[in-house]
């Protein structure tokens, strides 16, 4: 992760000789997907509303890089390895005097991994993670992560892009670009095969992309060096993007992506076949009526596909529909990316991380707002939510959006 650790951690400055990256020259950066813990911690030394009277503190933020941390231990290591931090920063916590305030609610942490990756059930080696999100402690804390678990006390924020604009202009003129840029593909798919690629979603995408008749384009990231210079270079990612009208997004290792935000970021309109990919995860970020700017094409389970099925759905949109759609995803993308850390006045516009304070710091006080009316803290603060990714209320909600005629603004 070292190389990635320069520039406040957005990674090395990319040349780009080809004009993809054109009218953002100077804010494109390597940036690797799992370092939002730098890069928030970076933001935050400069937030305007910091202080140094902890009394005065409407939320404690704290600056542990949880997910960098992990990533040393999670393979070769046993569980008590994985562990140990969590212990000793839970045990640092619990002994300022920060946390008696609100016995750590107040308290948030970032992680650049998924919150899944803290919340190992058991203590057996072959389980995956750490079990820091479990233990009492950290019960009392919330977690910002790229994807959030199915607990009330984990948030997802975006995953950083390589986009880290310095100021509104910079931002401004990528907007400008994509809204004349020509889209030769219908749609498009970058990802790797996996090994049971004929009995999976990305299996049938990749036959259906490879049987469109040119309607798709398939950037195929296999594993290995070849594969990770093709799709970990941005450039190649945005190539393949911008020339596509959409961009197939079905669940990756885990239900989320960054391809996702690389999507937005290109202003190819998101296709999503799960509601745990986007949906039910940013919520501070992506508005609540997703069929403004995304396809729902619900897939339970691969047994549910139908040969031609993403062709069918892309061609029924009607164009004007289509120009509308692509029109909100370009106004999302200030939401979703990082600006650059190091102008002196600020971005000039919200970006994700100033998203994600907000909410953070509106669900801190709405816990504030129970103490003070003599509620319990507690309760629902930690608790599950077995029904977050149900697929039935996003299947039922798409169908209501879609009678509404489209919206021209983003709220």
């Amino acid at each position: 992760m070292c190389p990635y650790l320069v520039n406040d951690g957005l990674g090395p400055s990319i040349e780009d000789s080809t004009g993809v990256l054109s009218n953002g020259s100077g804010s494109w950066y390597l940036t690797n997907q799992f370092i939002l813990e730098v890069i928030f911690h970076n933001r935050m030394k400069n937030y305007s509303c910091l202080t140094n009277d902890s009394s005065l503190a409407s939320a404690i933020y704290i600056p542990y890089y949880a997910g960098l941390d992990l990533s040393r231990f999670l393979w070769g290591y046993g569980a008590t390895v994985r562990d140990q931090s969590g212990f000793e920063l839970l045990k640092l916590l619990v002994e300022k005097p920060e946390w008696k305030r609100m016995w750590g609610r107040d308290h948030f942490m970032v992680a650049g991994r998924i919150s899944w990756d803290f919340r190992r059930k058991t203590d057996e080696e072959s389980d995956w993670g750490s079990k820091l999100r479990f233990l009492p402690e950290s019960d009392n804390m919330s977690m910002l992560a790229i994807e959030s678990s199915s607990w009330n006390n984990d948030y997802a924020i975006p995953y950083p892009t390589c986009f880290h604009p310095l100021n509104q202009n910079g931002l401004s003129e990528w907007q400008e670009k994509l809204r004349r840029q020509k889209r030769d593909y219908l749609f498009s798919f970058a990802g790797a095969p996996r090994s049971d690629l004929n009995a999976s979603l990305r299996g049938r995408i990749f036959e259906e992309c490879q049987g469109s008749n040119n309607l798709c384009k398939l950037l195929e990231c296999s594993y290995g060096e070849k594969g990770a210079i093709t799709c970990n270079n941005p450039v190649n990612v945005m190539t393949v993007f911008e020339n596509s009208v959409f961009c197939l997004q079905p669940p990756g290792d885990s239900y989320t992506r960054r391809s996702t935000f690389d999507a937005i970021l290109a202003g190819c309109i998101p296709v999503f076949f799960h509601p745990g990919t986007a949906y039910a995860q940013y919520k501070w970020h992506l508005p609540d009526d997703f069929m403004r700017y995304s396809v729902f094409i619900p897939l339970e389970h691969v047994e549910e596909w139908r040969a031609g099925v993403v062709n069918q759905t892309l061609l029924q949109i009607p164009a004007e529909k289509v120009v509308a759609m692509r029109e909100q995803v370009i106004r999302l993308i200030p939401r979703v990316i990082y600006a650059d850390s190091r102008s002196e006045s600020g971005p000039g516009f919200e970006d994700a991380f100033d998203l994600a304070v907000k909410g953070i710091l509106e669900r801190i006080e709405r816990v504030r707002k129970d103490v003070r009316e003599g509620k319990d803290p507690a309760i629902g603060f930690a608790e599950g939510d077995d029904f977050k990714y149900t697929f039935s209320k996003y299947v039922d909600k798409s169908k209501i959006l879609n009678e509404d005629p489209p919206v021209s603004s983003v709220d």
